[in-house]
């Protein structure tokens, strides 16, 4: 078993793909950064690592989306979300809530929860962190993240 972990930071931004030319152009950061255009979630998600964590630039492609909601709301662009890895998500989900802690529904999902994504099982608590978004994430091991992917058809 591993430690606790940032798995990501999310930063909701207006225009990703302008927000990754200031990291390239002002910090010579994210050179081999990845874009991804996520139809099912409607964002625009730019992924690079700053050292051993994971940056996402995410920008909702309509109006009202989860990341444009947000940054309306707050009246400014920042960090969305922090994603930490657990070594057992039923466990650290059950410890929170035996804290007093409330899930959150997946805007993406609308599942509340632990539930299967693209790199592990996910859930979201309702509540925040200085007003960051809490994420835990227990990461697919190489064997799961292949069953995953057949199931997928990836």
């Amino acid at each position: 078993m591993y430690e606790r972990y940032i798995k990501h930071m999310a930063f909701a931004v207006k225009d990703a793909r302008a927000a990754l030319r200031n990291y390239q152009e002002f910090l010579g950061l994210a050179q081999d950064a990845e874009v991804h255009e996520y139809d099912k979630s409607r964002n625009v998600v730019v992924i690079f690592n700053v050292g051993d964590v994971e940056y996402q630039l995410c920008q909702s492609m309509d109006s009202g989306g989860r990341y444009d909601a947000w940054i309306k709301e707050r009246g400014y662009e920042g960090l969305h979300h922090i994603c930490y890895a657990v070594p057992n998500i039923d466990e650290a989900l059950a410890a929170a809530q035996a804290k007093g802690a409330t899930l959150k529904e997946c805007a993406a999902c609308k599942v509340k929860g632990s539930h299967v994504h693209p790199e592990g099982w996910v859930a979201f608590l309702e509540q925040e962190a200085g007003g960051v978004e809490l994420e835990l994430m227990q990461v697919y091991t190489p064997e799961e993240l292949e069953e995953y992917k057949s199931v997928q058809g990836i």
